[in-house]
């Protein structure tokens, strides 16, 4: 079974097979890690099928490449401004419908940059 775990964490510095980073839709960077993902609009304009598929599609293309582990971080919660809960509740339960029903990832880590998305994602993870 794959363990999916969260940890605070520099995203670059974890010992993983991939890392899900693209600095936007231009690759072009800005400050820190920028990954692409909805903007949060209210939450009516869905915005949470586009956050699943950003999940789903690195989790396909890793087990594509026959990657055993897999690092996220908390997709569109900073400047794109999607609520941290919400967003980690998408996250966890796209990642578990993901890679419970297949084998071949081991791990998924939720790299938490802030004590507060740690603790959410934890609470969640322990409530599942």
């Amino acid at each position: 079974m794959t363990q999916i775990r969260a940890q605070q964490a520099d995203i670059t510095a974890l010992n993983v097979d991939a890392i899900v980073n693209a600095a936007n839709t231009a690759l072009l960077g800005g400050g820190g890690v920028d990954t692409v993902g909805p903007v949060w609009k209210g939450g009516g304009r869905g915005e949470a099928p586009l956050l699943a598929s950003c999940y789903h599609r690195s989790l396909q293309l890793a087990a594509d490449h026959r990657l055993r582990s897999v690092a996220f971080p908390a997709i569109s919660t900073g400047a794109y401004g999607y609520p941290l809960q919400a967003a980690s509740e998408i996250a966890l339960r796209t990642v578990k419908d993901f890679v419970y029903p297949m084998e071949g990832i081991d791990e998924v880590v939720f790299c938490c940059h802030t004590g507060e998305a740690l603790a959410t994602y934890e609470r969640l993870l322990g409530s599942s």
